[in-house]
């Protein structure tokens, strides 16, 4: 009924309603909520934030646990054509880390996924994460780097640490230590804000801090 009501509406004005930019979300269990609510994860905060400053956006939150960056190019054009989204923020990377999958790789996927986005039309905003030290210093520091590198080669937002404040925290991780907490989920949503802010508004930051 309510759906006639609309369409009788629109052809009795002859206008539409236009469609909320998208933010797209493609990350691992640390953005699909893993052990948490689908009211606690952090794109869900994310949407409250932006619904409270004011912004229009719709938040879509296709991040899937276990994900790898494979995983995320291997379904990224099915996402980026059902939600023709105008953002796109890429969390992924950390499986591969723990799984000490080769560097080139890694960086590879990454990269495809950032020209596809930005093929599509949206802005990316590119997560880094952080590996336990104890996969070698040279594999630690190649992997922190490759998120850096990438922002500063394909002028795109980024996130330093998406865990700052918030790894190795007491209380603010899960049993596992891998995991953030539902009190952890905020301090996500203020890590993503300076990189996502300027998007929303129409700017493009191009600062890579380290």
């Amino acid at each position: 009924m309510y759906r006639i009501l609309l369409l009788s509406i629109l052809l009795f004005t002859g206008t539409a309603v236009a469609a909320p930019p998208v933010v797209l979300i493609v990350g691992d269990s640390l953005s699909a909520g893993y052990g948490l609510t689908m009211t606690e994860n952090w794109p869900r905060l994310l949407q409250e934030r932006l619904a409270a400053d004011g912004y229009p956006h719709r938040v879509v939150n296709a991040s899937i646990s276990g994900d790898t960056t494979s995983g995320g190019l291997a379904r990224l054009p099915r996402a980026l054509e059902r939600n023709s989204p105008s953002i796109v923020v890429i969390a992924l990377g950390g499986n591969d880390g723990l799984r000490a999958l080769p560097i080139a790789e890694i960086r590879r996927n990454l990269a495809r996924m950032i020209q596809l986005s930005s093929d599509a039309g949206a802005d990316v905003v590119l997560a880094g994460i952080h590996i336990p030290p104890n996969y070698g210093p040279a594999y630690t520091s190649d992997f922190h780097e490759v998120f850096h590198e990438l922002a500063q080669e394909y002028d795109t937002g980024l996130i330093p640490f998406i865990l700052e404040g918030v790894a190795l925290q007491p209380g603010l991780m899960q049993a596992d230590g891998i995991h953030p907490t539902a009190q952890a989920q905020p301090v996500i949503v203020e890590n993503v804000w300076p990189a996502l802010e300027p998007l929303l508004n129409g700017k493009i930051t191009t600062t890579h801090n380290k």
